[in-house]
């Protein structure tokens, strides 16, 4: 009798939430929306007194470039994981760092934001940015993006091109989404907000899958102004958000000889004639041995005689004379009419004037001599 009064105070109280949950009917974005100034209460040992049981590690490699770096910065990075009670040891000869929880290390979670801690000093991230790891609301995402792209000059390319000139670019990309980018090598290290994170994400994949960055950057700033009017924060953004287009301006060669499929067909390709074929349908197979050598010598001949006629008709081609030009005399048209006169005034004049001497005097006249005479 016991169980059943259990059993139907049960039901009554399933039925009265139920009821409950159907006369107060809640909006939905009022469940998802963060209220604003709320922070998540951080993880203390009052939380876990009794610490962790069982002991984890986590290790990673660096590059040899990194490691004067790591060398002077290690007591820092001892100092910050020591308040989370987290063991970190710096192996030089093998090019490697571990971390481990102790017996004092009371936060389960610690250990994974030292793992990335350690990540995100291989990849050439400062440590005043990599220490930020520790905190609660800052998380990390390391992109590989050195496989996204076959050809290596159209990778670098891509990469300038995320990073922009002198960093334009990508210091945009960090006041936009609140992250710190670091560019390094086949990877790019994000550090920041989740919200942040997603888009920083977004951006770097769509620039190696040849979408330019300031498309994408266009649409963040838009959103940022739309997320500050309170009538708008929950509405569709769509209709504010700019659309582009892909345009495929080169286009692939078409070969020149294009190969044309055949038609199918059910039934197998006709087999080649064989030889002996070829002789039953001319009728050679039944003549004698005899015959078919007689056949074989006039086809021999025949072949024979004509190369001969080639040969000499090449040879004879150097006897030929070649034609010669005729020749057309030209006649001078009779209608113009020479001046005979001028022509001897041009000789005339010719042969008293000498090329560079100065022009002859005229000999004296009867009638100057005459008044010589006549004087003396």
């Amino acid at each position: 009798m016991a169980s059943s009064t259990k059993g139907s105070s049960v039901r009554e109280t399933q039925k009265e939430t139920r009821f409950k949950k159907t006369a107060e009917p809640v909006d939905e974005s009022d469940l998802l929306t963060v209220p604003e100034g709320w922070k998540e209460p951080g993880f203390t040992k009052d939380d876990n007194p009794r610490g962790l049981q069982e002991e984890s590690s986590f290790a990673t490699l660096f590059p040899k470039y990194r490691e004067a770096y790591l060398k002077e910065c290690w007591p820092l990075v001892e100092k910050a994981l020591g308040e989370s009670h987290i063991k970190a040891t710096l192996d030089l000869i093998e090019g490697s760092v571990t971390v481990s929880t102790t017996r004092k290390t009371f936060d389960p979670y610690a250990i994974v934001r030292a793992r990335d801690l350690i990540k995100l000093l291989a990849r050439s991230v400062p440590f005043e940015q990599a220490v930020r790891i520790l905190q609660d609301d800052v998380a990390c995402d390391i992109i590989k993006v050195g496989t996204l792209v076959r050809n290596r000059e159209r990778f670098v390319k891509r990469r300038q091109r995320l990073i922009g000139p002198k960093g334009s670019t990508l210091k945009a990309l960090e006041l936009l989404t609140n992250c710190y980018v670091m560019v390094q090598g086949n990877t790019v290290s994000a550090l920041g907000p989740f919200s942040g994170l997603k888009e920083v994400r977004k951006v770097v994949m769509d620039t190696m899958k040849n979408i330019h960055p300031i498309y994408n950057i266009k649409a963040l700033m838009i959103k940022q102004e739309l997320s500050r009017d309170s009538e708008l924060r929950n509405q569709s953004w769509e209709r504010f958000l700019p659309r582009f287009r892909q345009k495929n301006v080169s286009k692939r060669r078409e070969p020149q000889k294009k190969s044309k499929k055949k038609e199918y067909t059910p039934f197998p390709p006709q087999p080649p004639e064989s030889k002996v074929d070829r002789e039953l349908a001319s009728g050679e197979f039944f003549l004698q041995e005899t015959e078919k050598k007689r056949r074989k010598m006039q086809e021999v001949k025949a072949k024979q005689a004509e190369q001969l006629s080639k040969r000499q008709e090449e040879r004879k081609k150097a006897f030929v004379p070649p034609k010669e030009k005729v020749f057309v005399q030209k006649t001078l048209p009779t209608e113009e009419k020479l001046d005979i006169e001028a022509l001897k005034a041009k000789v005339k004049k010719a042969k008293t004037k000498k090329l560079g001497a100065p022009p002859t005097q005229a000999p004296p006249t009867s009638l100057a001599n005459k008044k010589k005479k006549k004087k003396s």
